[in-house]
């Protein structure tokens, strides 16, 4: 497919473009931001402006949306609220004035309800996505609202809008860090110890354009295992112990439920951080 990828400069774009174009895929980068590649592969836009939105997805069959401020905290909470949403709407608008096949975008976890804390723990755990969102930042309503455009813009068209709700993405050479969150087991617990191999996020994106669902969906996307030596039962007894579980904990799976991703996107984590660190 002709696939426009937006934000395809950053940490999850450049594997996705990478992965997508290994896979056979014809895709163009538009970016703040050039990556380099050769001319005709990349575009600088600003998504904020709708005519911009407009001609890049010109021609194109299916979008794959990152672009956006990527976490709260690194602009004043009112200006990542304002481009995130803003330059969501541009391009779900434009996907629907050119027809597009399909749009994959970057939800998040944090609209789940993080940071948790004992004082402010998940109802039930693992956290799937039928669980009340509860965003705590601008950056997390910022992505909550986008999942409501994303209701509407299917509803009226017709054309899929699948959103991926992305653990925290780390790249290989970040797994050193992860020995340094194992003596205290609060350091990692505002997102139940979860995170994600960011191959895994470009097979699942991958996986999202190349299927066949229909309307708007939202998938919680995460490893399959947590950032710690631990079973997780025991993770959740130390710190979340009277968090109702939904099922027995199996081993050191993962607290963020990638159930729905499995069964209608096909997605198999292939990587963690055990392939790189072994045991501890």
């Amino acid at each position: 497919m002709r696939i426009v990828v937006t934000g395809g400069s950053g940490k999850a774009g450049r594997a996705i473009v990478a992965d997508l174009r290994a896979h056979g895929h014809d895709v163009l980068n538009v970016d703040r931001n050039p990556d380099g590649a050769p001319q005709g592969q990349s575009l600088v836009a600003d998504l904020t402006d709708f005519g911009q939105a407009c001609d890049v997805l010109g021609g194109r069959d299916a979008v794959v949306h990152l672009a956006a401020v990527s976490g709260p905290r690194l602009l004043p909470s009112a200006e990542t609220f304002r481009i995130n949403t803003v330059a969501t709407y541009n391009v779900f608008a434009a996907a629907e004035l050119h027809r597009l096949r399909s749009v994959v975008w970057a939800s998040s976890e944090l609209v789940l309800g993080e940071p948790w804390s004992p004082g402010r723990p998940p109802d039930r755990v693992p956290v799937s996505e039928s669980i009340t969102s509860r965003p705590e930042s601008s950056y997390a309503l910022s992505k909550l609202v986008g999942e409501a455009i994303a209701e509407q813009f299917a509803r009226r068209t017709g054309i899929p809008f699948l959103g991926l709700r992305f653990s925290a993405i780390r790249e290989p050479e970040e797994y050193s860090a992860f020995p340094s969150f194992w003596a205290d087991v609060h350091l990692r617990q505002w997102n139940l110890w979860s995170y994600v191999d960011v191959r895994d996020v470009a097979l699942s994106v991958r996986l999202a354009v190349e299927s066949k669902i229909a309307g708007a969906e939202t998938f919680i996307v995460a490893a399959a295992d947590t950032v710690m030596p631990q079973p997780s039962a025991e993770l959740m007894q130390a710190v979340f112990p009277d968090v109702r579980l939904r099922r027995q904990l199996v081993g050191r799976e993962t607290l963020l439920s990638i159930g729905k991703a499995r069964r209608l996107l096909g997605y198999r984590p292939e990587h963690g951080w055990q392939q790189h660190l072994g045991e501890p």
